[in-house]
């Protein structure tokens, strides 16, 4: 029997088996053995062991297509990355953090600015100009009011999409207003385990239909750029830089303090947001003093 799993917890696994629900699993040794740690999102061959009791015996993880390391989960489509229009007040450095670890890893993200109602159509403007120009696909909703949440659903469908955001944005009252039942799954697993119900730290998902997952995950409030990454390719996590690079006088220019640089003028000229361009100097001297040290 193949399925999906949706949860991991001290040892324990819960698989999503399309009309079937949801079994308890214990991963077979071998895994162990080999180093292979089964995650949230991987496709996975089972044996039911006990049907009464829902338990089962993972046998096989099946070939990933991708696997993310922050949050842990396996089998992406996309990200929905939820910050509040207002209260709080976007961190759009911590936003373009974000998209920049997506993009890192891979996995194309959807913007979602929740709260709309809470501000004006010129500051709902602003904000779809800021990221629309930046290339990214800029979504808007109110979970009090329910307006944009259809659009989000349909965005979703047949996808396994990763939903992250900061405290406080409304993030639960999205995902509790696409996924009812999830709230019912989560009671299921917190009767199994009496741990079940403290695990908002774990990424957990929540299927939609029987192809059609999101996947919750904890609440940031700073994210790191990765290890690995240089200053000199900062630049490329900027797509809109990239139509104006070939143009700057220098190859390999920074757009920091070079002259006749075309990123520069392009955000001179307004084509490029001034909030993303500050942020790409705030990251380029963060890699640059990382180096130092």
């Amino acid at each position: 029997m193949q399925g999906k799993i949706i949860k991991g917890i001290a040892g324990f696994y819960y698989v999503h088996v399309g009309e079937s629900g949801i079994y308890e699993c214990k991963a077979k040794g071998i895994f162990r053995n080999q180093k292979i740690k089964p995650l949230v999102g991987d496709n996975v061959q089972m044996t039911v062991l006990d049907e009464k009791d829902r338990e089962g015996s993972i046998e096989e993880i099946l070939p990933r297509k991708n696997e993310l390391i922050r949050p842990a989960v396996a089998n992406v489509d996309q990200a929905l990355v939820i910050f509040a229009a207002a209260k709080p007040k976007p961190n759009f450095n911590l936003l373009d953090r974000f998209l920049i670890l997506m993009q890192y890893q891979h996995v194309p993200a959807v913007i979602c600015f929740n709260k709309q109602d809470m501000v004006t159509e010129q500051e709902l403007a602003d904000l779809k100009d800021t990221y629309i120009k930046a290339g990214y696909e800029v979504r808007f909703t109110s979970a009090v009011t329910q307006e944009g949440v259809e659009e989000i659903r349909r965005l979703l469908k047949g996808k396994t999409t990763t939903v992250a955001g900061p405290s406080g944005v409304g993030k639960s009252s999205l995902i509790n207003l696409l996924a009812p039942e999830a709230s019912m799954e989560t009671g299921d697993i917190s009767r199994k385990i009496e741990r079940g119900r403290h695990t908002t730290r774990h990424s957990e998902l929540f299927a939609l239909d029987e192809n059609s997952y999101i996947c919750d995950t904890p609440g940031f409030s700073s994210i790191y750029l990765p290890d690995k990454m240089e200053k000199e390719e900062l630049g490329v996590y900027f797509p809109e830089f990239q139509e104006y690079e070939e143009h700057c006088r220098f190859q390999g220019c920074a757009h920091i303090h070079e002259p006749q640089c075309a990123v520069k003028e392009a955000l001179a000229e307004g084509k490029i947001s001034p909030i993303r361009y500050e942020n790409y100097q705030l990251l380029y001297n963060e890699l640059k003093d990382k180096r130092r040290y």
